[in-house]
């Protein structure tokens, strides 16, 4: 059974994804130690972190699976029901359990070198858009 998908917020997001994947090239090949780097790329991650989880929760919504319990599950859901591989939800499972340090725990994240999941975001979230753009695509009534 399929409810309601709106493609037309998960596109905006997903566009928004690859214009955070090119940004986050950028800010790789331009990473200076220090404060101005280390700030640009904990708000990039948090965004990447509220555009995968938003884009998850569309997608739950939509095509009726098992509700998210937390930020973790939704990446758990998606990889349940195909729409992300395994690999990939372990990179975004890893990169969801940084939600909590960088909205809550801002004060003492670690700000002294890269992130090492920064390093691996440029890559990962244009495969998230292909991969639920296909995920999109194979489902009966879109």
């Amino acid at each position: 059974m399929v409810y309601y998908v709106n493609h037309s917020r998960i596109r905006e997001r997903l566009q928004f994804m690859e214009e955070l994947s090119a940004l986050g090239r950028q800010l790789l090949d331009r990473w200076e130690d220090g404060w101005l780097c280390s700030l640009a790329q904990e708000r990039l991650m948090h965004m990447a972190i509220e555009a995968v989880t938003d884009v998850g929760s569309d997608l739950i919504d939509g095509f009726m699976m098992r509700d998210a319990s937390s930020y973790e599950d939704i990446i758990e859901v998606l990889r349940g029901e195909g729409a992300v591989d395994d690999d990939l939800a372990r990179y975004l499972h890893d990169l969801v359990s940084l939600r909590k340090p960088l909205v809550q725990e801002y004060y003492s994240f670690g700000r002294h070198t890269r992130h090492p999941l920064l390093e691996h975001l440029p890559e990962r979230l244009p495969q998230f858009v292909r991969q639920v753009d296909r995920f999109i695509e194979s489902q009966p009534l879109k």
